[in-house]
């Protein structure tokens, strides 16, 4: 293989984890209640830059970089979020502005702070399903992706998801 060839296969396997983490963000920001104003290619580039900076994930393994990509997606949504939460309170100042979260109305509307603070709680009881549920939900993987990953069966993996859509429906209500 000469450098050409090398680096040709180079840019496109970075191509693809680009395009992979661009239908991830696509698909989070999807959820995000009417009106924000991130947009997909700026939520794709940080997560593409803060992807390659990560040095404990086998960038060859699919399943490994939509895993750390959902992850990545789902930390940078929750800091865009909070930030945008806090400049409706006024900032540092604090105008004393009551700010309404609203709970998730449906599939499509959801309070990504609401989700994360519920996921830590969920974490916090059952590890795994919280795992299962940033794999699903942040990075699309599919059942057996995630059962590869977490090293359990797929049966394991769609328990640990219904458990998981149960406790957070209960706990978003």
């Amino acid at each position: 293989m000469t450098d050409a060839d090398s680096q040709n296969s180079d840019t496109s396997w970075r191509d693809s984890i680009y395009e992979q983490l661009r239908l991830l963000a696509e698909r989070a920001l999807a959820r995000e209640t009417p009106g924000h104003s991130l947009q997909p290619t700026l939520l794709v580039n940080d997560a593409y830059v803060r992807l390659l900076e990560q040095r404990n994930i086998e960038l060859s393994d699919r399943s490994m970089v939509m895993a750390a990509g959902a992850t990545i997606i789902r930390r940078l949504l929750v800091d865009y979020a909070r930030q945008r939460k806090a400049k409706k309170r006024g900032g540092s100042d604090g105008r004393g502005i009551p700010l309404h979260i609203s709970v998730a109305v449906d599939a499509n509307t959801i309070d990504v702070v609401e989700l994360n603070d519920s996921l830590e709680a969920l974490a916090l009881e059952a590890p795994r399903a919280g795992q299962v549920v940033e794999m699903k939900f942040f990075g699309g993987l599919t059942g057996e992706e995630i059962a590869e990953q977490l090293e359990v069966s797929l049966r394991t993996v769609n328990n640990d998801w219904r458990f998981a859509k149960a406790w957070l429906y209960r706990e978003l209500r």
